[in-house]
């Protein structure tokens, strides 16, 4: 059995948004070294006929990048918990080499897993789904997307297209939350503490709970619908409490002294550590031509320097392949 926090979280991880609308520094811009850089790496597979996912960290090994992503890497287990790397010139690359580029600042972040059974390492954020079928995931459409986190350590997103209006993308600081409920609402502390089903979570796997302190850190899990779907496929409904527990949690995850909004710009590259940090993204508009449409690429990544996480807070990072399922 876990132990209960019951001290504040102090340090960098526990954030405002407020406090950081006017803060540029989670910002880090790309130089023109790292630019050139970038292009050579391009040029470097073309030579050799190689394309996504076909290529190691070795064949697009990003030199100039290298000590800026390595201090994306503390910032993320260690700080904020997020970094947004800004000044790529999306206009200058076709899809199919923002994807590699992609791809190759995640090879040197970690290792990159699979985002769904088909094996996909890295989604694509669109307005494709059919918002009447119960199947269809948020993020393949406009709807507004709840407060969630990812099944792996790290997630990221790059921006190649932004919509006509709206789709603000927003995080959440799970320490901040956390420290709200023990101000206002200790009292609800240790449900989350207490393995929750949770639809979705991996094989043979369907239990954990929001919370949990191991080894001196804090890891949230979230993402309200899968843990009300799996209660009810499991025939085991939420408790009055419990639902007026997970009616706090939301209610402060949309705290605008708590969130922290931002819009994504093309080319800009958000990464941020899914134990530490919970996002979402409002509703939005978009331009009737396809080819004009909102876009984001996605990865998931296990990091090296993650966390170690509690026996009764099970990792999971991403899906197996395809083949073994």
């Amino acid at each position: 059995m876990q132990r209960i926090l019951t001290d504040k979280i102090t340090g960098l991880s526990s954030w405002h948004g407020a406090q950081l609308q006017n803060d540029s520094s989670w910002i880090y811009p790309l130089t023109q070294e790292v630019i050139t850089d970038i292009d050579e790496g391009l040029a470097g597979l073309k030579s050799r006929n190689l394309t996504y996912p076909d290529f190691c960290s070795d064949d697009f090994p990003l030199n100039q990048a290298s000590p800026l992503l390595k201090q994306c890497s503390v910032e993320m287990e260690d700080g904020r918990g997020f970094v947004v790397l800004r000044g790529l010139p999306a206009h200058r690359y076709t899809e199919e080499e923002l994807q590699a580029i992609y791809y190759a600042a995640g090879l040197q972040l970690g290792t990159p897993v699979r985002q769904n059974p088909n094996g996909d390492l890295i989604g694509r954020v669109m307005n494709v789904g059919d918002l009447t079928k119960k199947d269809t995931r948020v993020y393949e459409t406009n709807a507004y997307l709840p407060y969630h986190t990812d099944l792996s350590d790290v997630f990221g997103l790059l921006c190649i297209r932004k919509a006509k209006s709206g789709g603000l993308t927003s995080l959440v600081s799970s320490a901040a939350v956390y420290n709200e409920f023990l101000e206002n609402y200790p009292q609800y502390i240790g449900l989350f503490y207490r393995p929750l089903y949770y639809a979705h979570l991996g094989d043979g796997i369907n239990k954990s709970p929001v919370f949990s302190y191991h080894k001196g850190k804090l890891a949230c899990r979230y993402l309200r619908q899968y843990i009300e779907l799996e209660h009810e496929q499991q025939q085991q409904p939420l408790s009055s409490v419990e639902t007026e527990a997970l009616d706090i949690f939301d209610q402060i995850t949309h705290s605008p002294e708590v969130r922290l909004d931002m819009m994504l710009e093309p080319g800009d590259m958000l990464f941020a550590n899914n134990y530490t940090v919970m996002h979402s993204r409002t509703s939005f508009e978009d331009y009737p031509e396809p080819e004009q449409r909102r876009k984001l690429l996605r990865l998931w990544i296990k990091m090296p320097n993650a966390r170690e996480l509690a026996p009764d807070f099970p990792g999971q990072n991403g899906f197996p392949p395809p083949q073994s399922r």
